[in-house]
């Protein structure tokens, strides 16, 4: 049997960051993981380049029940505390569009810096290792795994959500915040491509790859401007990923596939300046021309010569294609998504050290919990922030 100050399960993001803090703090520190590396969901996050934090992330980017929970993390551990560390390392990395941050080479690049960081501070990392049993006692906790036996005065659960499951995503987290009495709010994909209705999936289907600059609009009134993208199965792309977390079941979304035009106006300029031309022709100057004549052969727009719109045609044809309205059948679920919505309850721990309010020295950090970014470098800030808090209490 090992002893243990603390015992992090999950060699992830957030799990990494709060070990190297906690060994900083001169506590004896194991991470165990049931991966055969560490740092797996960095290693394929941004097309393997990770998006690794966010220049403009505050708590508005995060969905909570509690919306004050995450103020306390990214105040006291924020964007630009990271990329000093990053830099301290002497990362290579570029700015994207939105504030958005990235490796120049590869995410390992990041993996190696937390690796770097819990070499440093005296971190041991057991990797294949299972939980098998975690129970209180008068000493702290006692958790079995495959391979070993720990004591430890405190737990740390950062074993992640239930995404893609091909890298080993379980629901242990969740269980153990329930063995101990947390609430844990229900769990769905998020961050996730739509699947379409097989009537639009067939429609749409030969569009596959076709990316259009768009505003989407959830139910709730919740709107995100980013390119959306056809594929074979439905609808992704920023704008789609972002939305998904504000949809639920049965919902629309509504999409404005022009939101830099006024159509209404470009096409009263039209009949002034180009009045022979048909409206296929002249659509497909501002969209993708393969959309335009998919739209046209589904009847849902016409197409003739642009001098022959009367006003109320003009008008049916500006609703139509500034507010698409289309209902997902559904979303291709936790095989693609990026996060789970959903989880741990945040009523249930510390906003400042993330430790359960039912269970002394046990915490819940990074996507465990519910709280959840939006695209773009939001989800792996909080795990930063979030590690951080806990690593100065555990």
């Amino acid at each position: 049997m090992q002893k243990q100050d603390v015992l992090v399960i999950g060699a992830g993001a957030a799990g990494l960051m709060c070990a190297a803090q906690a060994g900083y703090r001169g506590r004896s520190v194991t991470v165990i993981d049931m991966g055969k590396k560490p740092g797996r969901k960095i290693l394929i996050s941004g097309g393997g380049r990770c998006n690794f934090t966010n220049e403009n992330a505050s708590p508005e980017n995060y969905l909570c029940q509690n919306p004050h929970f995450v103020k306390s993390c990214l105040s006291r551990y924020t964007q630009h505390d990271f990329i000093e560390l990053v830099d301290r390392h002497g990362l290579a990395y570029h700015h994207k569009t939105l504030g958005q941050l990235f490796c120049d080479n590869s995410a390992q690049d990041i993996v190696d810096i937390l690796l770097t960081e819990c070499e440093w501070a005296g971190v041991n990392i057991q990797l294949r290792s299972e939980v098998l049993n975690i129970e209180k006692n008068d000493d702290g906790y006692l958790v079995e795994t495959n391979q070993d036996t720990f004591q430890c005065e405190s737990v740390v659960v950062a074993s992640g959500g239930l995404t893609m499951p091909k890298l080993g995503a379980t629901p242990i987290g969740y269980k153990i915040a329930e063995q101990f009495g947390l609430n844990v709010l229900p769990t769905m994909a998020a961050l996730v491509p739509f699947t379409l209705h097989d009537h639009d999936k067939k429609r749409f289907e030969a569009l596959s790859g076709i990316s259009v600059p768009s505003l989407v609009k959830s139910e709730d009134g919740t709107e995100f401007k980013e390119n959306i993208l056809f594929t074979h199965r439905g609808l992704s792309g920023p704008a789609i990923l972002q939305i998904s977390s504000f949809w639920r079941a049965g919902q629309a979304v509504t999409i404005n596939l022009l939101p830099e035009f006024n159509l209404a106006e470009s096409i009263a300029d039209w009949q002034t300046s180009q009045a022979d031309k048909s409206s296929k022709n002249l659509l497909a100057t501002i969209l993708p021309k393969r959309l335009v004549e998919s739209l046209i052969a589904s009847g849902d727009i016409i197409d003739k010569p642009i001098k022959q719109f009367n006003q109320p045609e003009i008008n049916a044809l500006s609703e139509y294609l500034h507010h698409w309205t289309i209902k997902p059948n559904g979303t291709e679920g936790y095989r693609t998504a990026e996060v789970t919505l959903g989880g741990v309850d945040s009523d249930e721990l510390s906003s400042k050290t993330f430790e359960a309010k039912k269970a002394k020295g046990l915490y819940f950090i990074g996507e465990v919990t519910e709280v959840t970014g939006w695209l773009g470098g939001y989800n792996f800030q909080y795990a930063w922030s979030c590690g951080w808090a806990c690593g100065q209490a555990c």
